[in-house]
């Protein structure tokens, strides 16, 4: 959940937002600890580093801090509740992030080492001014001063230089030396120019446009990855159901995964597609999109267990069609390897009401029971008869008759095979 970084504005629809204060207490006795668990996402909402709003608590509580970088860990020792720690967040915003004339979060501090001060700028109506350096936390900035401020101060050194080198290069005295020295430079530039001159082609001209592209593209994925998790899944959401809208959804299945990869959903890919992929007409549907389920499904059990709870949603959505018809879905999907025997198993033990109403819920694992109880007997004739498995697990066919509306055995003759099964190969599909 997010909350306003000004929390004493109450607008459901204000820009600056900040995620909610994760806090973990770890130990016992004399080593027990506070970890702050996403300090690297509420400090990347205030645009100051982690370990400021840290240092921050540890001022304020007395207590020692802990900075792990490498591992993102920000740990402040003593055991404190997330929402003293929230609260106590606001007086570092308060302090050290929102201007003191338009209240806006868009501000920048500057660090000034010889005379040991602390200068606040705002993006967003121009203020400049000096912040009060009497508390604790202030001697930690001055020795610590942002990333992004240490490099402005080196740029505009580099700047400097730059125009000391121009004036002594144009003066009179020693001109002559300097352009000697200078002169490989000049032939480099004009190298330069004649190789930009090659390149004003069309193709080259295509060509740099296309790394611009790929460029603003990297610079979307980080913007996309440091967005909270419930918009990274509704950008996902909108980028399946282009691909459905357009007509092209039926060959995207590779860039609806490299999608959800990026955007690091993968997992939940099967809820989202379950949703508009599937209506009352499942059976056809699962087959036509088999190959896209795969792509999740496949070894991987969280991502089955949210396809479960789109199989659950889309019961409920259309419950007269679909209810009676649970054990032969649950089968189709088992039969298209989309659902593992384990997973089935494990969902069919516990019912639950993350998706649906727990009424509703008891309904469908009612109905899926015929199905379960097949395939638990079936493992356990599995386990029964391991030395025989060989020999007889091609005599048997499972068929579901619709009018009786459950599971049984019919034996077939053996078909002889030259060839062991293969691994599925989603894209032969």
């Amino acid at each position: 959940m997010s909350l306003n970084v000004n929390r004493s504005v109450s607008d459901q629809f204000y820009r600056y937002k900040m995620p909610r204060l994760i806090a973990k207490v770890e130990g016992k006795g004399n080593g027990i600890k506070t970890v702050i668990v996403n300090m690297v996402d509420v400090a990347k909402a205030l645009n100051r580093p982690p370990t400021y709003p840290t240092k921050f608590f540890g001022c304020e509580l007395g207590a020692q801090t802990q900075f792990d970088t490498k591992n993102d860990r920000y740990i402040v020792n003593g055991s404190h509740e997330a929402n003293k720690l929230q609260d106590m967040l606001d007086g570092f915003i308060r302090k050290f992030v929102l201007c003191p004339e338009c209240d806006n979060p868009e501000t920048d501090l500057h660090i000034n080492p010889k005379k040991q001060t602390i200068g606040n700028s705002c993006k967003a109506c121009g203020y400049r001014g000096m912040l009060d350096t009497r508390h604790k936390l202030c001697t930690f900035i001055l020795k610590n001063p942002p990333e992004n401020d240490s490099g402005s101060v080196k740029k505009e050194k580099e700047k400097k230089n730059r125009k000391k080198d121009k004036e002594n290069g144009s003066s009179g005295g020693e001109a002559g030396n300097h352009n000697d020295i200078d002169a490989p430079d000049a032939v480099d530039r004009d190298d330069d120019d004649e190789d930009w001159a090659e390149e004003t082609t069309e193709e080259a001209q295509r060509r740099r446009m296309e790394e611009i592209s790929e460029h603003a593209k990297g610079l979307t994925l980080t913007e996309d990855l440091e967005k909270p998790l419930e918009e990274r899944v509704n950008i996902f959401y909108n980028f399946v159901k282009e691909k459905k809208d357009s007509g092209a959804i039926d060959t995207a299945d590779k860039e609806i995964l490299a999608e959800a990869e990026r955007l690091d959903v993968k997992a939940m890919g099967p809820l989202i597609l379950s949703e508009l992929l599937f209506d009352e007409n499942i059976r056809e549907q699962i087959k036509k999109y088999k190959r896209h389920f795969l792509r999740f499904c496949h070894n991987n059990k969280k991502a089955q267990k949210y396809l479960l709870g789109g199989f659950e949603c889309l019961v409920k959505l259309h419950q007269t069609q679909l209810l009676p018809r649970v054990p032969i879905i649950l089968k189709d999907l088992y039969d298209a390897d989309l659902l593992e025997e384990d997973v089935i198993l494990a969902w069919a033990e516990k019912v639950s009401k993350k998706y649906i109403s727990k009424e509703l819920a008891k309904e469908i694992h009612a109905k899926a029971e015929p199905f379960v109880k097949w395939l638990k007997e079936a493992e356990e004739e599995s386990e029964g008869s391991e030395e025989e498995e060989d020999d007889d697990e091609d005599n048997v066919e499972v068929v579901y008759s619709s009018s009786a509306r459950e599971l049984k055995m019919e034996t077939t003759k053996p078909e002889k095979s030259d060839h062991e099964e293969e691994d599925i190969d989603i894209d032969a599909i």
